[in-house]
């Protein structure tokens, strides 16, 4: 049972218990995350990009320092932090979605996903990113990705 609440500037929901414990809980202030997608060239086959994308041992190469699966849940850790997200769907060698537990626990509609897409004509190969990012972190977001894709194309050579 809650005694008393606050709200401080920074997003963070201050909690004091009957017994006077102080409990914290990170909220969202009046953000709203936007979608955004990014299309990124790749040479590189879809069985490859795939396995890039979908198995841990990938992901390890340029996504995070490690990753581990159990069940639907993966967890991804950088230097020590861990963050993990759920499985929503994927398809092989097509696509991979998953949402941050921080996300699903605050019942945001958010996601992140990793699509292949292999143009008819040229037959040229593209990673497509589709993220979801508050407003001021947005141009962030984008380059975090264009970044992580960089070193997903030396890791494969392309």
């Amino acid at each position: 049972m809650l005694k008393h609440f606050w709200l401080c500037d920074v997003g963070i929901l201050y909690l004091t218990d009957i017994m006077g414990k102080e409990i914290t809980h990170p909220i969202r202030i009046g953000t709203e995350k936007i979608k955004f997608e990014l299309e990124l060239e790749l040479k590189s086959s879809t069985a490859i990009l795939y396995n890039m994308i979908s198995t841990p041992s990938g992901l390890s190469d340029w996504f995070a320092d490690n990753v581990n699966i159990k069940d639907d849940l993966y967890t991804f850790i950088w230097s020590g932090s861990e963050e993990q997200a759920r499985l929503l769907g994927k398809k092989k060698n097509e696509s991979i979605r998953f949402q941050w537990l921080e996300d699903e626990e605050e019942g945001l509609d958010t996601w992140f996903e990793l699509a292949i897409r292999v143009d008819e004509l040229t037959k040229d190969v593209a990673l497509i990113v589709t993220d979801f990012a508050d407003k001021e972190e947005l141009e962030e977001a984008k380059m975090l990705w264009q970044n992580l894709v960089s070193d997903l194309k030396m890791t494969i050579g392309s």
